[in-house]
């Protein structure tokens, strides 16, 4: 039983890696500031994005690595 929740442990912990590396920066600090941000129907409807889903993997994922079920 042991060994196996270490597996899931470590497999979590590898995707958890991945998901993290595979997300893009933000990067609109002070261009952003200086040019203004534009309202488009992409940035108002972000929750249905690849992004969004890949920080939702990432807090399930941080969750469960730091849970004390594994």
């Amino acid at each position: 039983m042991k060994i196996a929740l270490t597996i899931v442990f470590i497999i979590v912990a590898i995707a958890l890696a991945i998901i993290v590396l595979s997300q893009e920066g933000k990067d609109n600090g002070f261009t952003g500031s200086l040019t203004g941000s534009v309202d488009t129907y992409w940035s108002k409807n972000k929750k249905h994005s690849k992004e969004a889903v890949i920080q939702r993997v990432t807090a399930i994922l941080g969750a469960l690595l730091s849970s004390r079920w594994l």
